[in-house]
């Protein structure tokens, strides 16, 4: 199986311009999923009464840093697995364009990692042995996720890995360097945020199913087929937007729950997308998914702060 060329389109992006580049192959179409759990994290804080600045802006910097740099390896990872070839139907990965070599790829995944590193000693000082535990597994996922022998990615195991780290990890974890407490609101909150990160994967995963199976990638989406993953979406979907009524009738929420109702129609959009679109059509689905779980995320967190 052949990689893909510098002559693929993708490289039409010369190494020499520099920063886009590398602002290519940080993703930031995904970085929404980083940025959610801390927005929802820090509300629950507040809801708690409890919330200080300089905690919040370091844990979005460390998640931020962590997602960059999970990004970084997986472009690199996946090149040399030969999961990215001339057929990729998603957005031009910069190892496999002829970019930039993946031995400058997973430099610069070391780099990210040690500045995740500086950025999160000060949380791991506040947070104390269970942030440092929760940190450093983070560290390890970014990289096995698609690197080591046994690649979370290419055993079916993204979506627990994403939805173990974009929801309860992330949300909980931001919750606690707050109020150093472990409360029902923070792991149920956490729910809604890990389904939306990871239906932002299922996307990615049911573009990429028919290069997957022939790689050798057994992601979900190719051990269920097309259909099923259209109604893991779907369902994903679901938990998120009826969550806050739930929440609301335990007693967490007041009626500004009602304020996450303005996502449903984003929700359904993409569902209708997901129904309709393949290939790579499914590339703004990705997009869109992304931004929804930033604004339902924005949403839940004013409803917190609000009640």
């Amino acid at each position: 199986m052949t990689h893909s060329s510098p002559t693929t389109p993708g490289a039409a992006l010369s190494p020499a311009s520099g920063w886009r580049v590398w602002a290519l192959a940080a993703r930031p179409k995904t970085l929404p999923a980083a940025i959610a759990p801390v927005v929802v994290g820090s509300a629950v804080a507040i809801h708690a009464g409890e919330f200080y600045a300089v905690v919040a802006i370091l844990a979005l910097l460390t998640a931020l840093l962590l997602q960059i740099a999970a990004n970084f390896a997986n472009d690199a990872f996946d090149f040399r697995r030969g999961a990215d070839t001339d057929e990729r139907l998603g957005p031009t990965r910069v190892t496999a364009a002829g970019l930039l070599t993946p031995e400058s790829v997973l430099r610069a995944t070391r780099i990210t990692l040690a500045l995740a590193v500086v950025s999160g000693t000060v949380l791991v000082a506040r947070g104390g042995a269970i942030m440092l535990l929760l940190g450093l597994a983070a560290i390890v996922c970014a990289v096995a996720y698609t690197g080591g022998p046994f690649p979370l990615g290419y055993l079916g195991l993204g979506e627990v890995f994403v939805f173990a780290f974009f929801g309860p990890v992330a949300v909980t974890g931001t919750a606690w360097l707050h109020t150093l407490e472990l409360t029902p609101l923070a792991v149920t909150a956490s729910v809604p945020v890990g389904a939306l990160a990871t239906a932002i994967l299922v996307v990615n995963n049911l573009r990429d199913l028919p290069t997957d199976r022939s790689s050798g990638k057994y992601t979900v989406a190719v051990r269920i087929g097309a259909g099923w993953t259209r109604i893991e979406y779907g369902a994903l979907l679901l938990v998120a937007l009826v969550s806050p009524i739930g929440f609301w009738l335990i007693g967490w929420l007041d009626w500004w729950w009602i304020l996450t109702v303005a996502s449903w129609p984003l929700a359904w959009r993409l569902w209708g997308q997901i129904r309709r679109s393949q290939g790579r059509e499914l590339n703004r689905t990705l997009g869109a998914t992304a931004r929804m779980q930033l604004i339902y995320s924005v949403l839940l967190a004013a409803a917190l702060v609000l009640s």
